[in-house]
């Protein structure tokens, strides 16, 4: 993703939608008050604060914290606002800090959003409470604006470190998507006579015809992204999103035929693309559909890129000591996730315009039964008239 900060006309700057904020809380251990809000922070646009329970909000022996609007009184009807955020609590050894993210949209009349039992209380005497009896408490907040061309926007560094967590389940967003898909076209061809009739239908069409259904607005596909992969309160959403994104960056690049990102491509051409950008338009690469959909079915069920190594300790570890390893691990997970993303929009792309050719292909097939029970029907009283005129004959000799 590239690391841009350039203002457009939604305002703020992409630096501006995220930030951090660290809360030392003196003498922890001393705190009688049943509430404890830290000082208000800025980031986004929106002020907030972090409400801890020290002793528990209706749960008891643990500790719990809430991110909250600040201003929530202030602000008016029907207002909203989607974010992303990371609450930690940080240990002694910052490799044992606890963290917790989520996604969740903000509103007027549920303006805190957190965890009731983020922590056991005993375990903050274990190296959470430093000498001097402090607790600090960490708070990256990453504020989801709504956009058209680009309808997630996460941090580069935000995103790139809550990714090494969430990166399986991420993995499997995608792969399940295209290994569905996928499925759904191995059987179509595997249906000989259903195949061959979708042939016959298709290349009976005229020309112009094939080329209208052979394209489909690019505003259409962003929606529909929308529609299937973000679920809220979903905390993979946002970096499927931003995946997603990247991944028809790549695609736009990749059209222009033009060399893309080192970074991506390692030295490497990617594989023969299903579909391309034309201005506002997503368009099949080839008009021969049934060639790209019969690509589509033998696609490898792996992974589209060599992943990182599968370490779960090394996922959970969100504070690295060293840095040309981060660096390494970071480079690993964006170039398979970006490819992942571009492999998605493909696929996503190809089974919208196929799905819009089923459904003209079967109202085709509806129609041509519709003339030939038409036709039976026809013939039936034809013959029935017929027998009658024959019937009567034989009666008046």
């Amino acid at each position: 993703m590239a690391k841009t900060d350039v203002d457009d006309e939604y305002g703020l700057k992409p630096s501006e939608l995220y930030g951090k904020n660290t809360w030392k809380i003196k003498k922890f251990s001393q705190i009688s008050k049943r509430e404890f809000a830290s000082s208000v922070f800025e980031i986004g646009g929106y002020n907030w604060h972090i409400l801890m329970y020290p002793e528990g909000c209706d749960v008891s022996n643990h500790l719990s914290l809430f991110l909250c609007v600040a201003n929530h009184d202030e602000l008016l009807p029907g207002w909203s606002q989607l974010a992303q955020f990371t609450i930690s609590v940080m240990h002694k050894d910052p490799k044992k800090s606890k963290f917790s993210d989520t996604l969740h949209r903000f509103w007027k009349k549920e303006h805190d959003w957190g965890w009731k039992k983020f922590m056991e209380l005993p375990k903050l005497r274990d190296g959470f409470i430093d000498d001097s009896g402090c607790l600090t408490i960490e708070t990256k907040v990453q504020v989801i604006r709504d956009r058209v061309d680009r309808p997630f926007f996460l941090d580069y560094g935000y995103k790139t470190e809550i990714v090494r967590v969430y990166f399986r389940n991420i993995e499997q967003i995608f792969l399940r998507f295209v290994e569905e898909r996928r499925s759904k076209l191995e059987k179509l061809i595997e249906d000989k006579a259903k195949w061959t009739s979708f042939g016959v239908f298709w290349l009976g069409m005229d020309k112009n015809s094939r080329r209208e259904m052979s394209r489909e607005k690019m505003d259409v596909i962003l929606k529909g992204f929308v529609k299937h992969f973000f679920m809220e309160n979903v905390v993979t959403s946002p970096i499927a999103m931003d995946c997603l994104y990247n991944g028809l960056k790549d695609l736009e690049v990749q059209t222009k035929n033009k060399k893309a990102s080192p970074k991506l491509l390692d030295d490497k051409e990617l594989p023969a693309p299903f579909v391309k950008v034309d201005r506002d338009m997503f368009v099949l690469v080839d008009d021969d559909v049934l060639l790209l959909l019969e690509r589509a079915a033998l696609l490898e069920r792996a992974a589209p890129e060599p992943l990182p190594p599968k370490d779960d300790k090394a996922l959970q570890n969100r504070i690295k000591e060293d840095k040309d390893e981060e660096d390494i691990n970071k480079e690993a997970y964006e170039i398979c996730l970006n490819e992942w993303g571009r492999r998605t929009v493909e696929i996503f792309v190809l089974d919208h315009i196929f799905s819009k050719i089923e459904v003209a292909y079967k109202e085709a097939i509806a129609l041509k039964r519709q003339e030939e029970l038409i036709r039976e029907e026809e013939e039936t009283s034809k013959r029935s008239k017929v027998l009658k005129k024959g019937f009567g004959k034989c009666r008046l000799n």
